[in-house]
C-alpha cells in the first residue's frame, strides 16, 4: 500500500550578478556529492521559507542576502525522498562580502552556456530554462 511521504522543503536563490549566476557544489558525504546546485537549503518547521533562505546563505556561503520574488516552484521525487524546492530572486546586501565556500565544496559564477556543462540534481533541472532565459535579459 502506497504511503504518503512528506516532502523536504528547500529554499532556493537565484542570484545574478553581471550577466552570471552563483551555484555551489555539493559536499562529499552529502546527497548527490559534487553536484552543482543552486544556493539554499532545508527550512525548519514552521521556519518562513525567505528566513531559512538568508540563514542558508550566510551559513554556507557567508553573503548577506535580500530574497525577492519567487521564481519557481519544483517538485522531485528520488527514491529516498520528496523534495519541494522553493526558487527565490536575490540580490546581495550592499556590502555583503563575495560569496565563499564555507559549508559547500565550491562556489562559482556561470553564464547561461556553463550551466549546460555543470552537472545538476533532477530536482533543479526544471528550473534550468527559466534562469537561462533571466541571463539573457540581465
Amino acid at each position: 500500500m502506497p504511503t504518503l511521504q512528506t516532502p523536504v522543503i528547500v529554499a532556493a536563490a537565484v542570484l545574478i550578478e553581471g550577466g552570471r549566476v552563483l551555484i555551489t557544489q555539493r559536499k562529499k558525504g552529502t546527497h548527490l556529492a559534487g553536484a552543482w546546485e543552486f544556493p539554499g537549503g532545508k527550512v525548519e518547521p514552521a521556519e518562513d521559507p525567505r528566513d531559512a533562505l538568508v540563514r542558508e546563505l550566510r551559513e554556507e556561503i557567508g553573503i548577506e542576502a535580500v530574497v525577492g520574488d519567487p521564481v519557481e516552484v519544483t517538485f522531485h521525487k528520488y527514491p529516498e525522498k520528496s523534495v519541494l524546492l522553493l526558487f527565490f530572486a536575490v540580490t546581495r546586501r550592499d556590502g555583503s562580502p563575495e560569496p565563499q565556500a564555507l559549508d559547500v565544496a565550491a562556489v562559482k559564477w556561470a553564464a547561461a552556456e556553463a550551466l549546460d556543462e555543470a552537472l545538476f540534481p533532477p530536482a533543479d533541472v526544471p528550473i534550468l530554462a527559466k534562469v537561462r532565459a533571466l541571463l539573457g535579459a540581465s
